[in-house]
């Protein structure tokens, strides 16, 4: 099985942090989003390879990836974004057999291993919702076979969410549907993948439809702190220090890495600190500070701090990049 990620987009919703790191390597409980994806793979077992379709940042994407994964990978760069099938069709070189194409801004809680024995032509996984007007989301037959996808519903035809994660075993047929989609006109502006799904099923290929047990969005600021909280509770991924100098209190959960300083304050509850930051005399919650960071005499919340920035005498909800300073009274 091959593996294609698409991770060109600039994560505008991001910003500032997207302007110097890629959407998939901010970090969540201590660890870059891709790695939760990529960690869940590498216990899958039958990857031959990687197919990473870059852009925005594309030199740290391949560094970080070449570096960390041990998969065999090539990297193919999508010039101008023009859609989710687009940026398939740029694999179309690679691909000769059945495919996972994951899209790498959210966390799942799948099992990959049903890969392994499905005999239908594709899986797509989804997640009951219940603001089902925000997502495209899927309508099933009475063998729980995908038959339409419907974009942003005003009525509650499914509330099963399409979450970006797919497996097709028809490679074939995908790769005839996406030629299909690039021939028409652009549905609002871009080449939908899911249109190249809905002509496998006009021509009769079986897409399974089965159900996440979580699906964690890490795509804009508010979901990405909401995520950092769902992963130190229900994946254990809390960490704290191996002494806790007098004078600091931590509030269960958070994720505090080695090196850390902490003098004077209290952390947490939902409270992810890299290594070599500094806290002090202040107060954190649901909150992201990065590596190398000092805050220092400040009242945070829902605030999400670069590597190597500067916090000083600042009360309230923030987010700053990297290499950033911001100072109050």
């Amino acid at each position: 099985m091959k593996v294609i990620i698409p991770l060109a987009g600039k994560g505008t919703r991001l910003r500032p942090h997207t302007h110097i790191t890629p959407k998939p390597m901010l970090k969540i409980a201590g660890k870059p989003v891709i790695d939760y994806v990529m960690e869940d793979l590498q216990a899958l077992g039958n990857v031959e390879q990687v197919i990473y379709i870059t852009g925005h940042l594309k030199e740290k994407v391949e560094r970080y990836a070449r570096k960390k994964y041990p998969f065999a990978s090539v990297f193919v760069e999508q010039i101008e974004q023009r859609g989710t099938a687009d940026a398939v069709a740029l694999a179309r070189p690679y691909i000769d057999q059945p495919v996972m194409i994951i899209f790498v801004d959210t966390i799942f809680d799948a099992d990959f291993s049903i890969v392994k024995r499905t005999d239908a032509d594709g899986i797509i996984w989804v997640k009951e919702v219940e603001d089902y007007q925000r997502f495209g989301v899927v309508v099933t037959d009475a063998d729980g076979n995908m038959t339409k996808i419907v974009e942003k519903p005003s009525t509650p035809i499914s509330k099963r969410a399409n979450i970006g994660l797919y497996y097709v075993k028809n490679w074939k047929l995908m790769l005839d549907g996406i030629d299909w989609v690039l021939k028409q006109p652009p549905n609002k502006g871009e080449y939908y993948l899911t249109d190249a799904f809905q002509y496998m099923i006009d021509k009769g290929a079986k897409i399974k439809v089965v159900d996440v047990e979580g699906w964690y969005d890490a795509g804009k600021l508010d979901t990405l702190l909401d995520t950092n909280r769902t992963i130190l509770e229900k994946r254990k991924a809390a960490r704290r220090p191996k002494s806790i100098p007098s004078g600091v209190t931590l509030v269960d959960p958070v994720y505090i890495e080695d090196n850390v300083t902490l003098k004077g304050s209290t952390i947490g509850p939902n409270v992810s600190v890299s290594t070599g930051s500094t806290i002090e005399d202040s107060e954190l919650r649901d909150t992201i500070v990065g590596a190398k960071s000092l805050v220092r005499r400040s009242t945070l919340a829902n605030s999400l701090i670069g590597d190597e920035a500067i916090v000083e005498g600042i009360r309230g909800e923030m987010t700053i990049s990297d290499h950033s300073e911001v100072r109050g009274r």
